[in-house]
């Protein structure tokens, strides 16, 4: 599988390379960005003491 997809990769210009790794790229953003989102709390700015003026 993996042979026949790097066969087809390369009959293709340079858009049969840039494509998985752009998909692949945003499909991880999208992980951190969710991991972030569940994982950090949801403290806002004014519970901060530092962030007082």
């Amino acid at each position: 599988m993996l042979n026949h997809c790097i066969a087809l990769m390369g009959s293709m210009p340079w858009l049969g390379w840039i494509m998985p790794v752009a998909m692949l790229s945003l499909l991880g953003l999208g992980i951190a960005a969710l991991a972030k989102y569940l994982f950090t709390s949801s403290r806002s700015s004014r519970d901060i003491p530092e962030a007082r003026s």
